[in-house]
């Protein structure tokens, strides 16, 4: 874990006696805040909340915030989904929203001085709210450390900057360079020009992690004209991963933002041009922090047995990795994202990938969950396949060699309908997940997906309207 995120923790789990103590130390170190944005984080990765006076930070501490429970079963949009059961055919009831600690931070990239909280939802009696994505992550963990475990994280984030208004199409439109006025409009791959074109908005991003206790590391240019990734460090408490990722997410919104850009995560914003994913790195310790996918060669069984689970469960939990329409668009073959659950060493063409990195850096490469997943669900979906090989002891195929693409093997769905069917259907998914958050994530995207289909994009008019 890296200094910046132990210290959060600690922040996080220290004990105190007046819950309200954490938003008073941090009122004294930043008297000119004068607003808090308050808000739990949906299936879809929305923040939902309120914004409250500075001087109500307290009263949130000590007493929580009301919210109903519906807010964490809207559909993309933020209307009610009825088949999730939470809206007014259950009477609409109010879940209680507590503090996430060490969550209260600067938004550096606020017009005016303001923090924000990130908060989780649990039911009135207490108990933690199943619909909450936090919770069913923390819940998984729970079974992983029962075994003894400790999963140790990182995201990879990929997302475009575009201009805030699009094309004569319509569409996106990346930014120009401020000293050239140029717009790019091929892959600029590591290209070092690019970033330095764009420092200011990544001088604001940086100011920003640092200030919401987000340890980021490497950035550079993807393949797509306008397309970054950054990439945050590894955790051993991959709660705190998701909240990181999570937060990151919408502190990389906010200052494009504030520099007149749009930052998107988006999984396909360009038809022609690459996807943007999220990519998951991981290993597991025992109770002494040794790396149990380490043998000092190819891996040791635990991680076959991890590769294995992560395959078996893969089509289950597609619906969680490419949770919108436009995902699919990303799981192209070619594309250098994966359409089939398989694995291999150093190969950037398959499903789960395993580096070349040995002793402490053992690990895989997970690489089938787009920008556009719930950081929180994704990492549960994740350690939920591999929980799944582990006790089932599952051995996985021959490791893929050369192009994956062109391998006969079992596909993912290819459709949204198709793999929220599949999600339904899981066993694995409801035993790992729960009932409530499978039956929210089925009902919500499924009517996002019936809202989608009435649309007819204007590609299709160009290419039947006449011609047909």
């Amino acid at each position: 874990m890296s200094v910046t995120g132990q210290a959060l923790r600690l922040a996080a789990t220290a004990k105190i006696d007046d819950p309200a103590e954490e938003a008073r130390i941090f009122l004294e170190n930043h008297p000119d805040i004068t607003s808090a944005d308050l808000f739990v984080i949906d299936h879809n990765g929305v923040a939902r909340g309120k914004r409250i006076p500075a001087a109500s930070l307290g009263k949130a501490f000590r007493s929580g915030l009301a919210m109903p429970r519906s807010v964490l079963a809207l559909d993309v949009w933020g209307n009610d989904v009825p088949a999730a059961g939470f809206a007014q055919e259950s009477g609409d009831g109010d879940g209680l929203c507590r503090p996430v600690a060490g969550t209260l931070r600067p938004m550096t990239w606020a017009r005016s001085p303001a923090a924000q909280l990130m908060l989780t939802m649990h039911e009135p009696d207490g108990s933690p709210f199943p619909g909450d994505p936090r919770h069913v992550l923390a819940r998984v963990l729970q079974r992983l450390a029962a075994h003894g475990l400790t999963p140790v994280v990182a995201t990879e984030l990929e997302f475009y900057l575009v201009e805030p208004t699009g094309g004569e199409d319509g569409g996106p439109v990346p930014p120009r360079q401020p000293a050239s006025g140029r717009r790019p409009c091929d892959p600029c791959v590591l290209s070092l020009d690019e970033l330095e074109g764009l420092e200011p908005v990544f001088a604001g991003i940086e100011a920003a992690a640092r200030a919401q206790g987000i340890p980021t590391d490497t950035l550079i240019t993807e393949h797509g004209p306008g397309q970054f990734e950054i990439n945050l460090w590894h955790q051993a408490d991959a709660l705190l991963a998701a909240d990181q990722a999570a937060l990151f997410k919408r502190a990389v919104k906010g200052c494009a933002r504030a520099h007149g850009l749009v930052a998107s995560f988006m999984a396909k914003p360009f038809g022609h041009a690459a996807g943007s994913g999220m990519h998951v790195h991981m290993s597991l310790l025992d109770r002494t922090g040794r790396n149990l996918f380490d043998d000092g060669a190819e891996g040791s069984a635990l991680l076959r047995h991890a590769v294995a689970g992560l395959c078996a469960t893969m089509a289950d939990f597609t619906a969680i990795f490419a949770p919108n329409p436009n995902s699919f668009r990303r799981l192209r073959p070619g594309a250098f994202a994966p359409t089939a659950p398989t694995w291999g060493y150093e190969n950037r063409t398959v499903a789960v990938r395993i580096p070349h990195a040995g002793g402490p850096a053992r690990r895989l490469e997970h690489r089938v969950a787009g920008a556009d997943a719930n950081p929180h669900l994704a990492l549960a979906a994740i350690l939920a396949g591999v929980l799944h090989g582990i006790e089932h002891r599952l051995e996985p195929a021959a490791p893929v060699t050369g192009c994956a693409y062109g391998t006969l093997t079992e596909t993912l769905p290819d459709s949204l309908p198709a793999a929220v069917r599949a999600l339904e259907q899981s066993t694995v998914a409801r035993t790992q997940l729960g009932d409530t958050m499978v039956r929210i994530l089925a009902a919500a995207k499924r009517q996002e997906h019936e809202r989608l289909i009435t649309v007819v994009p204007a590609a299709e008019h160009a290419a039947y309207l006449r011609a047909v």
